[in-house]
């Protein structure tokens, strides 16, 4: 007997038994389900932090008051929060000025929330802040109208405006954002550019902001008042020369804050890289505690299938009797039945399949893109089709070796 003839016998079989077929598989297909879910999730969860990264380039990095490591407990958190001052303007000025190996560094505000008018028509909740102008090269945003402040703008404190396309969408649903004014706090701000929409992530939107020149930001929000909330961004003038940078801008703020030689930062620098082993060592004992979950549907399933393939092989006893009676071998039988429990099995696997990719449009639409890789789809598949394989090797073993008379006068 041939595959495509063993195969037919399998789906025939498989077919005449639709419920109880469905009912085995459901083991499998919550398994598949589960680790498909997971798998998107964490997938579409590092393709986003790698984009962000990419975005502003992998020889970026950040300066800020605090490190990772200043997050550790309370007690660290306290300490940090006495240890470390806010930056400064001066203090960026002075890595600009000496550093050897930063192709470019930039200020930004740390954001806060504010109530956009324009119209009567009033967004709330809407994030703002403040940039200068070279943080729209650092950062290599996707401008969709417009563009991005001048160094005369920031000097001048002139009151325009880079808007997110939520903030363009709504106040201006007629379209022409692009010059019109949006109102802040009574006062009036000109848009010059619009950005290219981002979507969510966990829910939480990326397109509703206005930013303005800092020193804009400075002068009509008071959230620069003593320097309060600034921090830098740079680059390295080229990726292999991203570690000496980081160590020279280091240099340069240990040099400027006067900290003794052994004495901790003050400050913390966030690399790519931090971020990334941040994200791993995260996500990482998270995803092996999760792999528990499928892991136990597909061992019950795998159960379910031996104990449905040996009713199938006493159900069909007298069916297996007629066929070694008319020539059938050991090994034909024992490939029916195998065939048989891995197709089911695979079947199983392809609806999970299924199903994830549904759940999956649906946590895209309102969390974040969740992504599927092709291997991972291939390998769930392989992986039930060689459990069912495995559950079903006992019962076929039983049907091959069955008498063909004692089968014969099964009733």
């Amino acid at each position: 007997m041939n595959f495509t003839e063993t195969l037919k016998l399998a789906f025939a079989a498989i077919w005449a038994h639709k419920l109880r077929s469905f009912l085995t598989l459901l083991g499998m297909i919550i398994g598949v389900t589960a680790f498909m879910v997971v798998l998107s999730l964490l997938q579409g969860f590092n393709t986003y932090v790698d984009e962000k990264i990419a975005g502003i380039g992998s020889n970026s990095f950040t300066i800020r008051r605090f490190s990772f490591e200043d997050f550790k407990d309370t007690d660290t958190i306290a300490a940090a929060q006495r240890r470390n001052k806010e930056l400064t303007f001066d203090e960026m000025e002075f890595i600009r000025e000496r550093a050897q190996v930063i192709d470019k560094i930039g200020a930004k505000a740390l954001p806060n929330s504010r109530e956009v008018k324009r119209n009567g028509e009033t967004l709330r909740d809407v994030r703002i802040d403040g940039a200068e102008p070279i943080i729209g090269d650092i950062e290599k945003l996707d401008i969709a109208e417009g563009r991005y402040f001048t160094e005369i703008e920031n000097n001048n404190a002139q009151r325009v405006a880079y808007i997110g396309k939520d903030v363009a969408d709504k106040l201006f649903p007629q379209g022409g954002a692009l010059g019109g004014e949006i109102t802040i706090q009574g006062i009036p701000y000109k848009v010059i550019g619009i950005q290219t929409a981002k979507g969510t992530v966990f829910g939480q939107p990326q397109d509703s902001f206005v930013q303005f020149p800092i020193k804009t930001y400075g002068a009509n929000f008071g959230g620069l008042r003593n320097s309060r909330g600034l921090y830098f961004v740079a680059t390295s003038k080229s990726v292999e020369l991203s570690a000496e940078a980081v160590e020279e801008v280091r240099t340069l703020m240990r040099i400027k804050r006067k900290i003794p030689f052994g004495e901790k930062d003050n400050f913390g620098i966030l690399t790519p890289d931090a971020i990334a082993s941040l994200r791993d060592s995260i996500l990482g004992p998270v995803f092996i505690v999760i792999l528990a979950v499928p892991f136990i549907a597909l061992v019950v399933g795998a159960i379910v299938i031996m104990n449905i393939m040996l009713v199938a092989v006493t159900e069909r006893t007298k069916e297996i009797g007629i066929r070694k009676a008319l020539g059938a071998r050991q090994a034909d039988i024992l490939k029916q039945f195998l065939y048989e429990s891995g197709t089911l099995a695979a079947i199983g696997g392809i609806v999970g399949l299924i199903i994830a990719k549904i759940i999956g449009l649906v946590v895209s639409a309102f969390l974040i893109q969740t992504i599927i890789p092709w291997y991972a789809a291939v390998i769930s598949i392989g992986v039930s089709a060689l459990v069912g394989i495995a559950a079903g090797l006992f019962p076929a073993w039983k049907a091959a070796r069955l008498d063909p008379i004692e089968a014969l006068r099964a009733d």
